[in-house]
């Protein structure tokens, strides 16, 4: 599975970091990029699902291969 953010939609609430640490971290202006190349390991998977459930702009999408 592989995260696609859309860094332009992300007005920086930070949400996608506090639940996703290990797949998103934040600037220090508060905006998220993903890390690494968005691919997510099995065990991370919840947390992702979290972190797009609670991104108030819509800016994280999860793509299957």
């Amino acid at each position: 599975m592989k995260v696609r953010f859309e860094s332009a939609k992300c007005d920086g609430f930070g949400a996608c970091a506090v639940h996703a640490p290990t797949v998103f971290e934040l600037d220090e202006w508060g905006y998220a990029s993903v890390v690494n190349t968005g691919e997510i390991d099995e065990a991370d998977i919840p947390a992702v699902q979290r972190a797009v459930l609670d991104c108030p702009v819509h800016a994280i999408h999860l793509k299957s291969e």
